[in-house]
């Protein structure tokens, strides 16, 4: 799931709704201006029980940041909702647990968007 003219800005949020596959490692949701430079790299690791928060420039990942909530399970719908502040993003997920990321490229807009692993999106909204 790929989108190459996403139009989001500052203040924009954006609201995903999905089912997470049974047999999910883990899944990501990307946001940047293309897929080796993102500002935002959401990626909950079932195997680890972490969700993963990174960035990316030029095809070189940035330091990880590692939150130890996981509040959602294999097999479950869920909605995520992503806002886009001027100096980071804000995640809501479920059971109010919120992951906060820096806008480490401090991006005033988003191009692209990608959501791979084991997430069928079934919703998107902006």
């Amino acid at each position: 799931f790929e989108i190459f003219n996403l139009d989001m800005k500052t203040g924009d949020t954006l609201k995903i709704k999905g089912k997470i596959s049974e047999d999910a490692d883990g899944f990501s949701i990307n946001l940047g201006c293309k897929s080796s430079d993102l500002a935002l790299h959401f990626n909950p690791r079932f195997n680890e029980s972490v969700i993963v928060c990174n960035s990316r420039c030029s095809n070189a990942w940035q330091a990880e940041h590692r939150d130890n909530n996981l509040c959602f399970s294999k097999g479950s719908t869920i909605k995520i909702t992503i806002e886009m502040l001027a100096d980071k993003f804000q995640v809501k997920l479920p059971e109010g647990h919120e992951v906060e990321f820096p806008n480490r490229h401090c991006y005033d807009k988003i191009s692209y968007m990608s959501v791979k692993g084991g997430f069928r999106v079934t919703s998107f909204k902006l």
